[in-house]
Formats: structure tokens, C-alpha cells, sequence
């Protein structure tokens, strides 16, 4: 099960007026633990006037760069983003998971691919790690990217974009759609909607190359996205979500009275495995999420976002029934396996076991 390391801030880069770049370098004896993934992320950890926050932050160097970067854009009310942009320095100490997340695919350097993206925002950070890696492991493959922010100003690394777009002559195509700035080619002004989903495959990509095509952004835009991309003849399986914002930020903490009253007669007894060590206790049936309910009886689950998007508190139910209300996360092969989101899991048994290790 993952667990928390220091990592030494060594650089910050003002990426825009409201996003840095950390460079990060993990312990000696850590730096195995830290190998990432294009596409991964990082969970980090800090304490806010007695209160632990957790955040994740894709990673946004590629596999050849030879360090670990994070890009973290300052959210309006984001304690975390708000302090690593204007407090945080070099030479101090972050904790942080190692590297998770499944927002990638195999690399196959004898194979000529055709990738696509789309982008919203700081949704580009995991996707500049994809093309970085894709580009420099896969020399006969290319990558067409669809960047969609509000203004020139607020496009992150777009100096970066431009040198690899240079460097990879004729196998990177970027096009920066533009939400409130005017550009000369209509088609590239305003947000990303169904017809301008319909406009970009007619005019300028071709959907029958494409080998596969993430998408990582708010989560209406990444809707919008991936029906488009469904209508013009993608399967599922070519389409790669990474979610960095939801709708539902957190879970309904209660139901109707009613249901309370009758859940307060009844309560689960849970099991579960951590780090090998199992613990069995009750919890109501209230809708109180497994996660919460471990965290309660000081069980150090894992977990980030609470919001069933990020997979950190991923669990396998070994034996009951739950219901899983939010997954932005998992396959459906996994949810099958009897994987869920234990911060979206409220149980529907009497009794559960859940493993935090399989």
C-alpha cells in the first residue's frame, strides 16, 4: 500500500500568473518508489490549521527528462494551490504518495500511432508527460493535440508546446482553442462544444487514423469530448479519460430523515486489510462512506480527492454487498472484479470484508 515521502523542492518555475512548476527529488532510498508512468500523478499531504489536506498533481516531465515535475495551478479558495503558489520555496519538503494512475497506454516504439488529446486548462500537465514520452519512445508515431483555455495568458506551458512542436518537425500539430479571445480562424474561438466537436473532424482531424485519444479537463468538457469522439467513430477503448475536476466535489453527508432513522436500527460489521494487518468494526448504516468510517477507527486508508475521481482509495470487496454512488475512476473490468472507490462506498450488507491489498 502506498505511503508518504519527503520530496525537496529544488526549483519553481512561474509557469502563468496563477500556475508554478515544482521540481521535486525524492530521498535516495526512495528514488524506485518515485519510477512514474506518463500520464501518473502524485498525492501530496499537508497540514492547514490542524487539518490534513491531500491533493493530487499530475506529473508533467516525460520519461527521459530525468526528474519529476508537478504543475499546480492556484484554484480561487484552494488552500493547497494557493500556498504552493505564493508560499512554497525551494529547498522545502512536500510528503507525497509515489506515483499512481492508469491515464496511459503500452509504448510501442516499433509501431507508428496516431495520437489525440484534448486539454482544458491544467488538464494539459498529464498530457504534456503523454507527449513528451510518446514523442521521444515512439519515433514513427504523432500526437495532435486540441488545447482549449480562456486566454493566451492563461495557456500553460505553451513556450514548451511550441520548442517540442520544433523539435518533433511534422509530428506534433497543436490547435489552442480560445474561450474570450478572438483568433483568425473562427473555428478555433470560443468553447469546445458538439459543433465545434463536428467542425474539428471535418476540417482538421481525421477520426479514422486516430489509434487512441485522451482527454483529461472539467468533466462537462470532457463529456462533450468524448461523445464527439464517439459520433465520429471512436470505441470506448480508444478513449482515455483523467478527470481533475468534479461536479461533485464531495458526498451527500445525509439522506432523507426518514432513511436516517431507519439506518440508525441498522449497522454493518466491516473488515479490512491494509498493509496485511485486518481490522473488523461496526459502522451505521447511515451514508457514511467505508473510507470514513476506517478513517474513524484510525485505519491510515489511503486516499485523495474523496470525490471519485482520482482511484487513490481503490479497494476490492471480498465478501457483501455496497453501492458505489460517484466513479469517474475505474474500468468497468475493475467495478466487474469487485473493485470500488471506498470514499464513494456506503455498505448495503450486514457484514463486509474489503482488502486494501489484492
Amino acid at each position: 500500500m502506498p505511503r508518504f515521502h519527503p520530496l525537496e523542492v529544488t526549483d519553481i518555475r512561474r509557469e502563468t500568473r496563477d500556475a508554478v512548476v515544482l521540481t521535486l527529488r525524492p530521498r535516495p532510498e526512495d528514488a524506485a518508489a518515485f519510477a512514474f508512468t506518463q500520464g501518473q500523478y502524485l498525492t501530496f499531504r499537508r497540514d492547514f490549521d490542524g487539518d490534513e489536506l491531500r491533493r493530487s498533481y499530475s506529473i508533467c516531465a516525460g520519461l527521459d527528462e530525468g526528474c519529476l515535475r508537478v504543475g499546480i495551478k492556484r484554484v480561487e479558495g484552494g488552500a493547497f494551490s494557493t500556498w504552493a503558489n505564493e508560499t512554497l520555496r525551494p529547498g522545502d519538503t512536500l510528503d507525497a504518495m509515489p506515483p499512481q494512475g492508469r491515464f496511459h497506454t503500452p509504448l510501442e516504439p516499433g509501431r507508428a500511432r496516431s495520437y489525440l488529446g484534448f486539454a482544458g486548462g491544467s488538464g494539459i500537465t498529464p498530457l504534456l508527460s503523454i507527449i513528451k514520452t510518446v514523442l521521444s519512445r515512439e519515433p514513427k508515431s504523432s500526437f495532435t493535440l486540441v488545447y482549449a483555455n480562456r486566454q493566451t495568458g492563461s495557456i500553460m506551458f505553451r513556450e514548451e508546446l511550441e520548442d517540442l512542436k520544433n523539435l518533433h518537425l511534422g509530428r506534433l500539430s497543436i490547435v489552442h482553442i480560445l474561450e474570450s479571445e478572438g483568433q483568425e480562424i473562427e473555428l478555433f474561438t470560443g468553447r469546445i462544444d458538439a459543433e465545434k466537436m463536428d467542425m474539428l473532424f471535418r476540417m482538421w482531424i481525421d477520426a479514422e487514423s486516430v489509434n487512441t485519444a485522451f482527454i483529461c479537463g472539467p468533466e462537462p468538457m470532457m463529456l462533450t469530448i468524448a461523445d464527439g469522439l464517439r459520433r465520429h467513430g471512436l470505441a470506448d477503448e480508444q478513449i482515455r479519460f483523467e478527470l481533475f475536476a468534479s461536479s461533485q466535489p464531495g458526498r451527500a453527508k445525509a439522506r432523507a430523515a426518514s432513511r436516517a432513522a431507519e439506518a440508525a436500527a441498522h449497522a454493518c460489521e466491516v473488515s479490512v486489510t491494509l498493509d496485511g494487518a485486518t481490522r473488523t468494526f461496526r459502522m451505521p448504516k447511515d451514508g457514511t462512506s467505508v473510507l470514513d468510517a476506517a478513517i474513524a477507527h484510525r485505519m491510515d486508508a489511503p486516499y485523495s480527492c474523496k470525490a471519485g475521481v482520482c482511484s487513490t482509495c481503490r479497494a476490492r470487496v471480498l465478501e457483501g454487498e455496497v453501492e458505489m454512488e460517484v466513479n469517474h475512476a475505474l474500468e468497468d473490468y475493475e467495478v466487474r472484479a469487485g473493485y470500488v472507490l471506498s470514499c464513494q462506498c456506503t455498505p448495503l450488507s450486514d457484514r463486509l470484508v474489503l482488502s486494501y491489498d489484492e
